[in-house]
């Protein structure tokens, strides 16, 4: 069985409350504390097993010296209807940068930007 290419992400943040707050109110999930033994090293996980099942896991980190912002990187959350989420991100601090938008047969996407200025990408078959 081949392991899943992308095994981990890390979405950088300057201000964890605001960005915690940010991802909780958009999507339907609650995100949790990572234990570190740095105090100048704070993550927060997005749900899901941290094995090799389908998927990948990540975390929210702030780490002194690490900038965050829109970069050349996309991660793209899966979604029900990506119009529903991108609906959610003005009102929670963010913007969005491009609406649904038809990816063809592969559904359709949106991408939108954090409260930390980190653009993500919302997925969805509908």
């Amino acid at each position: 069985m081949q392991s899943k290419p992308v095994g981990w992400f890390e979405i950088y943040v300057q201000d964890m409350s605001r960005a915690k707050a940010f991802y909780e109110a958009v999507f339907p999930f609650q995100l949790e504390k990572l234990e570190s033994p740095d105090p100048g090293f704070e993550m927060w996980s997005f749900p899901g097993p941290m094995d090799d099942s389908n998927g990948a896991s990540g975390a929210l980190v702030k780490m002194a010296g690490v900038p965050s912002g829109v970069g050349g990187t996309v991660v793209y959350f899966m979604c029900k209807d990506c119009a529903t989420e991108a609906g959610k991100v003005a009102a929670s601090g963010g913007q969005v940068a491009k609406a649904k938008f038809s990816i063809g047969k592969y559904g359709y996407a949106a991408l939108v930007i954090d409260t930390e200025g980190n653009m993500i990408g919302l997925h969805s078959m509908q």
